[in-house]
């Protein structure tokens, strides 16, 4: 069972939108709460078969990334949705979760950049992250928490 304090958010997460959207929804609110930088949602409906939905985020380290991943997972089977594929938990360097409408990608930053799915998807459009999503002050975006050393302690 997922942290209780998680396990609520995420669940309001998921209430407040239709499906698939709320499950990526819920992981980039799971990724912005574990201090995940530069999360995109990428709209794959009209572009692909494979999914409906591309989350991608960075971590900061192999810890960080695999606690991301493990939170997903928990809260995911929590409400029923399965996890077809789990790929790169051992590296740690790009995590693969697919659950059919939604593939989630966590990556270290070096990887992120050698693989550029980004640029691969930038014509797509993006489902936007409320900055409420994010961990720490209100408004606060990840970019903003990458480059800001206010409170950092």
């Amino acid at each position: 069972m997922s942290n209780p304090y998680i396990a609520k958010e995420v669940s309001k997460v998921i209430e407040a939108h239709p499906y698939p959207e709320n499950m990526a929804l819920a992981a980039a609110w799971i990724m912005a709460n574990f201090k995940g930088i530069n999360l995109k949602i990428y709209d794959a409906k009209e572009s692909s078969s494979l999914c409906d939905y591309n989350v991608i985020g960075s971590a900061e380290n192999v810890t960080q990334a695999r606690a991301m991943v493990d939170e997903i997972v928990k809260n995911f089977k929590d409400h029923d949705v399965e996890v077809i594929s789990l790929e790169g938990m051992s590296e740690a360097e790009w995590i693969l979760l697919d659950t059919g409408d939604v593939i989630i990608h966590i990556f270290q930053d070096v990887s992120r950049d050698a693989f550029d799915l980004d640029s691969l998807w930038s014509d797509r459009p993006q489902l936007e992250i409320p900055s409420e999503f994010y961990f720490g002050e209100a408004g606060q975006t990840a970019e903003t928490k990458k480059t800001s050393s206010t409170n950092y302690f």
